[in-house]
């Protein structure tokens, strides 16, 4: 397809993160290093959740849907990446680059609001403990879920539908490794002024509401840490806590910078590492930080582990 023609496509070639040859076996085995990691540690999570009735707790139902989210939308993206590096073929139906857009796009802004449901949760945990467990009510734990899932459904389909309506494209091929929307925005022949002012501002509308929870909830917690009169007790939460913020710090981060800037031809490259890490790097992550440091999952892992063996 002509870059200067402008029609109707029926595929897009994704032309991946690198064209180097000589990069192609270092990237693929650390990236299918990375996912295995993933799936082996968020699947872990949401099993060893399951089956040990001591994290049956509002806090670790949020991590289970957490870890399940986060397993969701690399696997929409890696395999493909994957099978791109060494294939020749490079090619992805319409029908599948606008599935994989909306699919990664639902499971990306529900893990916005599930990380704000979770600052607020620990925030409950911590500045009232003992009402704790009937704050944060089963219930009221599926309908918090619930909004988290149909937020990032709705937000989606909104993109979507958009993205439908571009009639034709000046090339069929993007300098992207998915199918993400500002990477075909670039490419379509009508105006989609409209399509970048609604991104931008359903992006900027999620960042402050979920950043406006997160910190607020956060403020509280270090006023309930600093008076505190146990120093172990304050160091105990402050830890867990330092951890999970500095996890949605990055998280957010990398959202605002992709997202939330005047749009360059300069830095398809830029863009293209910050995608990386916040598609494939944070979900590998986030079972270490909100999961491997934490006393109460160890504790369980050795107890599943001590049961099969014994």
């Amino acid at each position: 397809m002509g870059k200067g023609n402008c029609t109707s496509v029926t595929e897009f070639i994704l032309l991946g993160l690198t064209d180097a040859p000589e990069l192609r076996v270092f990237l693929f085995l650390v990236f299918l290093l990375i996912y295995g990691l993933t799936v082996l540690g968020n699947l872990g999570i949401i099993a060893l959740i399951q089956v040990s009735s001591q994290l049956h707790t509002p806090m670790y139902f949020f991590l289970s849907h957490l870890s399940f989210v986060d397993f969701c939308y690399s696997t929409i993206i890696v395999p493909k990446m994957l099978s791109n590096i060494f294939s020749k073929d490079k090619a992805i139906s319409f029908l599948e680059c606008m599935m994989q857009f909306y699919l990664f796009c639902s499971y990306a802004i529900t893990e916005v609001f599930l990380l704000a449901v979770m600052a607020y949760d620990r925030f409950v945990a911590i500045f009232n403990p003992l009402l704790y467990m009937v704050t944060m009510s089963r219930h009221l734990c599926v309908g918090l879920v619930f909004g988290c899932y149909l937020c990032g459904t709705v937000c989606s389909l909104i993109h979507l539908c958009l993205a439908l309506e571009i009639p034709s494209y000046r090339s069929n091929v993007i300098n992207h490794f998915f199918c993400d929307l500002p990477p075909l925005l670039s490419l379509a022949c009508c105006d989609v002024t409209m399509n970048e002012l609604l991104l931008y501002i359903v992006v900027t509308c999620n960042e402050i509401t979920t950043i406006m929870i997160i910190l607020t909830s956060y403020l509280f917690i270090l006023i309930t840490i600093l008076r505190m009169r146990s120093a172990q007790g304050r160091r105990k939460v402050f830890s867990t806590c330092a951890s999970h913020f500095t996890a949605i710090a990055v998280f957010h981060g990398t959202i605002l910078f992709m997202y939330c800037r005047p749009s360059s031809g300069n830095t398809v490259d830029i863009d293209k590492v910050t995608t990386v890490f916040y598609t494939v790097v944070i979900p590998m992550l986030n079972p270490l930080i909100y999961s491997l440091r934490n006393k109460d999952v160890k504790e369980a892992l050795k107890k599943v582990v001590s049961s099969k063996i014994f």
